[in-house]
């Protein structure tokens, strides 16, 4: 990476993206769940991401985008999905599963921007409610998600056998 900046465009996803979004994905669960679970499989994404990105692009009930450096080179990316109502639930909800942006670029509002894209793209879809979840010991994405307008609704707790 050149020490040039080029102006970020959060868009969504394309075919052409999938590498890019694989190595974010990658990236994220090094950084985050592999550090953090050990019952995660750090390789999914590179084993199974490719597949899954690629159907995604398509798929009305998933939202897949990227952070774009201007020049094709994905820096980040946020993936969501639709959850129709239920008998028990009769809401309908996004959940917005992944969010990754590349540390030297945390700072430049990307992270925010996908996430508004996010709310709007789930209220378009008819969505009552919004969730995301993370680890309870990273107080950094939870604070990032606070500030963005989610508020802790449940909370999970988990025993090793």
């Amino acid at each position: 990476m050149s020490d040039q900046r080029h102006e970020v465009i959060v868009r969504r996803a394309e075919q052409s993206d999938v590498e890019g979004l694989v190595a974010c994905s990658g990236a994220l669960f090094a950084e985050d769940a592999g550090t953090r679970d050990p019952s995660i499989d750090i390789n999914w994404p590179h084993e199974h991401g490719p597949q899954r990105f690629a159907s995604g692009v398509t798929d009305p009930n998933r939202l897949l985008l990227v952070a774009d450096r201007g020049d094709g080179e994905v820096i980040g990316y946020l993936t969501g999905a639709l959850m129709e109502p239920s008998a028990m639930r009769p809401v309908k909800a996004a959940t917005l599963v992944s969010m990754y942006v590349r540390p030297a670029y945390r700072r430049d509002r990307i992270g925010r921007r996908m996430v508004d894209a996010f709310r709007a793209w789930a209220k378009e879809s008819g969505a009552g409610s919004a969730q995301v979840t993370a680890y309870a010991s990273n107080a950094e994405a939870i604070r990032f998600y606070e500030r963005n307008g989610f508020a802790s609704q449940s909370v999970t707790l988990e025993a090793t056998l």
